[in-house]
Parts: C-alpha cells; structure tokens; sequence
C-alpha cells in the first residue's frame, strides 16, 4: 500500500485526528490572500453533506413587496426563491504530505506544514472558482491604446451588462496585466489629468464605477497550473458575503463545517522515520445563476 492511500485511510481513525492543528486551521491567513480572493468571487455558504439550491434569477435578489403588511388573523407573507432544484453533496477534498524525521525543525513545524497544505488546497478552489467564470462568462474583447479610454470601456459593459439582464454587476475582478494596460493607456496620453486617473487605487475605481469592490487577480495566485487566465481579463459579476443557500447569486462555494465550525480536519499519523499530516475538507462550487457574468478581454 502506498502512502498516500495509507494516509487516505488514517483519515478515519480518530486516534490520527488532531485537535490543535485543526483549531490551527480556524484563524488561518496567508499573506497572498487567497481564502479572501476565493471568497471575494465565490462566497462560502455552509451546508450539510447532502444538500440540496435552486438555479435562480440573480434579479430574484431585488426583489420587494408591495403587500408585507399582515392582515389580522392571517400570517405574513412568506418569501420564496423559483428556480430549478439542484441535488448535490460537498465533495471529500485533501493533500497529504510525508515529512522525514531528518527534515523537523523547530516546535511550530507541524504547522507550518498545515499553512502549506491549506495554502495549496485553496488555491485548487480558486483555479476552479476562475475557470468557473471563464465558462459561464459572455466574453467581449476591448483594444486598449493611447486613444483610449479604459474606465469608459468598462462602464460601457457594466451597463450593457445590467440592460440585458436588469441589474447592474457588484464586484469586478481585474487580472494583473489587464490592470497595468490601464495604467498604460493613460499615462500614454501625456498630460495632467490622465496621470491622475492612471494612478487612481482600486478603492477610487470602485466608486467611480459604481462597483462595491476591485480585486485584482495575479497569475501566481493560480500558481503554475493556473493557465485558465493570461492576466489580461476583467470579470464582472454580482455576488455578496453571508449568503443563504438559495438566495440568488452568480456563483458559490458550498462547505460543509467539521467540528467546532472549523472548515478543515488534520490528521497526523507518525511513524518511526516520518510523519504523514493530512487536511482535507468538503466543499462543492457551483454556478448558481450564468446571466450576467461579463468578461472583458483587453487587447493591445
């Protein structure tokens, strides 16, 4: 038996279960921001195993009542989502990583390992989360140049967006390269005004788009397998944190908690020459409503 799949087994033998690396997991960061990246697109929504949403209209979500007011006797009026079932479970994802006894340094090494499994099992969720959107997305291609005018080409297709599809998109994420485009495009027509705009952060883009948020998305995020973008993509989309299995969204990612409310188990299972840890955890992407999703491909 290999060690991977030996390490598969121990998964289920709670002697392997560790409590402090899995508390660990809890109050995890990493500096490259991955988990908030991810969660920025594809906001996490908590189920249990087998579970089961609704493929909506995302302008289901603007939706309000003239007729909220209860009649004496009767009950409120009760608020549902329409939209075809979706029957699903959270899917058992996990990486194990052997670690020879000659390779342990210092008291904090176990988790330093947990940071680098948690690190990479994210960044699968995010190559999905982005190859999600790419599939779903109605692409359009923009040139950028010295005569152009970056912010009016995506104000263009924010609102063509929300005339086809009667809302306007919340959050936009702007691949590097077509960032540094923009910046380009301006500072190439040479005078005061367009230096400004050029280095407006992504909060002021934000506002004067009208978009809750900018993120922008490096290549290295993806890490080297991470060739579903090329760095020169903007996408736009409509989606909010703390979200509810059936309220409407363009995409989500739903996990199922461990205990504790912890998303991620560890499992440490130690041998005389080395040690196998594991972190594994259950979660399911899916696209929750396609209309609406805008990509924009900026060329030179």
């Amino acid at each position: 038996m290999n060690h991977l799949s030996h390490a598969q087994e121990s998964q289920f033998n709670p002697s392997h279960y560790s409590e402090s690396l899995t508390a660990f997991t809890r109050d995890w960061k990493d500096a490259e921001n991955i988990e908030v990246l991810l969660n920025f697109i594809a906001p996490k929504v908590p189920v249990s195993r087998r579970f089961e949403y609704k493929q909506t209209d995302t302008d289901q979500m603007f939706f309000s009542e003239h007729d909220d007011l209860r009649a004496q006797g009767s009950s409120f009026k009760r608020i549902e989502f329409y939209g075809q079932v979706i029957q699903a479970k959270t899917l058992n994802k996990g990486l194990t990583i052997r670690v020879d006894v000659d390779d342990i340094v210092g008291a904090d090494w176990q988790e330093r390992y947990v940071h680098l499994l948690m690190k990479r099992l994210y960044r699968n969720e995010l190559r999905r989360t982005i190859a999600a959107l790419k599939a779903n997305a109605n692409r359009t291609e923009k040139t950028w140049n010295a005569e152009s005018i970056p912010d009016k080409d995506i104000r263009e297709c924010l609102l063509q967006s929300a005339h086809t599809h009667g809302f306007y998109p919340n959050r936009i994420l702007w691949g590097e390269l077509a960032w540094y485009k923009r910046q380009d495009c301006y500072c190439a027509q040479d005078n005061a005004s367009a230096y400004i705009v050029a280095e407006l952060s992504r909060e002021k883009l934000a506002e004067k788009l009208l978009v809750d948020e900018i993120k922008l998305l490096k290549k290295q995020n993806l890490g080297i397998q991470g060739d579903e973008i090329q760095g020169n993509e903007i996408f736009a989309f409509f989606t909010q944190n703390g979200l509810l299995k059936d309220e409407p969204s363009h995409i989500k990612r739903f996990v199922t908690p461990t205990e504790g409310d912890t998303l991620f188990r560890v499992y440490v299972e130690e041998h005389s020459k080395f040690t196998d840890i594991t972190v594994e955890h259950y979660s399911n992407l899916a696209v929750t409503s396609s209309e609406g999703i805008t990509q924009i491909d900026i060329q030179s």
